[in-house]
């Protein structure tokens, strides 16, 4: 293997936000920060969904609130981006 054309392999610690889950496993990513974590300093990244978070190994779900975006969305453009206020006035 030739030197010094390989990205650096190293621990990273991966911290799920959504959680506050953080475990450590070896990666090529870069970072600008770091933390101290279980004694050691490593380079950290920061994840919004893990194995710990996710609803498919869970179980459970996290409620979305789509209700609140169409009602920003409506509030934004009115009528002229919606098809249902073009749909109401024809029929």
């Amino acid at each position: 293997m030739k030197n010094e054309i390989h990205p650096d392999y190293r621990d990273v610690v991966f911290h799920d936000v959504s959680c506050d889950f953080k475990f450590v496993t070896r990666s090529t990513i870069n970072t600008r920060e770091t933390i101290n974590f279980e004694g050691k300093d490593y380079p950290l990244v920061k994840i919004e969904v893990s194995a710990e978070s996710h609803p498919f190994f869970t179980g459970k779900h996290k409620i979305v609130d789509t209700a609140g975006r169409v009602e920003k969305f409506r509030q934004k453009f009115g009528a002229v981006g919606s098809k249902t206020a073009i749909a109401n006035d024809q029929g």
